[in-house]
């Protein structure tokens, strides 16, 4: 087994699974249907694309960094103004991994990720990753990766405390776990389709009910340095 891993970093990120009409959120951590968006657009696949291959991935994600919501607002012209809420993580950072037992196929991956077909981003269009996007594949399965991976938090934590921990797919006919609505079907925009997937979080900090707090919390807490990952 082996496991690609990537390192989400930016100003802003955008990871919603929920979103509806003029309210755009954002889940705390990547979805996995915006990492597989992500990967399909550095292959140059088209929207109709047959996605079964990349949903089968293994997908873990490893927070480093928790990050700030924050709400912005825009607004459309018309014969009435139309104003949306649009959430965004700020200055968050994580270690993403996806595993497989076909090595050609993260190689692959990795290659389309280095010189992608179309442009990346986190989650929208506005928020572009800042570099290294991939730390490369580890002959390692998911969850050895993902612990064993150093930190990417620059900040010290007296800076800026971060509660670390795993979320990552449940083995097939695992119990254990939430369950998530972001396997991608398709992302035929005429049609869209998102399927469920179990994940189950791994700790890696003492503090957990500070952590599920935070994670309700969509208000600003702290000023939002928007410089940070430049």
């Amino acid at each position: 087994m082996s496991t690609l891993l990537l390192r989400l970093a930016a100003p802003l990120q955008a990871w919603g699974t929920d979103s509806k009409f003029e309210i755009r959120r954002t889940n705390r951590e990547p979805s996995k249907s915006g990492v597989i968006g992500m990967l399909a657009a550095a292959l140059g696949l088209p929207r109709n694309a047959d996605l079964s291959e990349l949903a089968t991935l293994h997908f873990g994600v490893r927070v480093d960094r928790n990050g700030e919501v924050i709400k912005d607002y825009h607004t459309a012209k018309g014969k009435e103004a139309f104003v949306t809420e649009r959430y965004y993580l700020s200055d968050a950072i994580f270690l993403v991994g996806l595993d497989s037992e076909n090595r050609l196929l993260l190689e692959k991956l990795e290659t389309a990720l280095r010189y992608p077909y179309f442009p990346l981003f986190l989650g929208r269009r506005s928020c572009p990753p800042t570099l290294p996007l991939v730390l490369g594949i580890r002959d390692k399965n998911l969850e050895t990766a993902l612990r064993e991976e150093e930190n990417l938090n620059s900040i010290p934590e007296s800076v800026r405390k971060s509660y670390r921990y795993i979320r990552l797919d449940c083995e097939p006919g695992e119990q254990m776990g939430a369950i998530a609505r972001d396997l991608p079907i398709s992302f035929n925009s005429e049609k869209r389709e998102f399927g469920f997937r179990r994940a189950r979080e791994v700790w890696l900090s003492e503090d957990e009910k500070i952590m599920e707090k935070e994670k309700l919390d969509y208000s600003v807490t702290r000023e939002h340095d928007a410089m940070a990952e430049l």
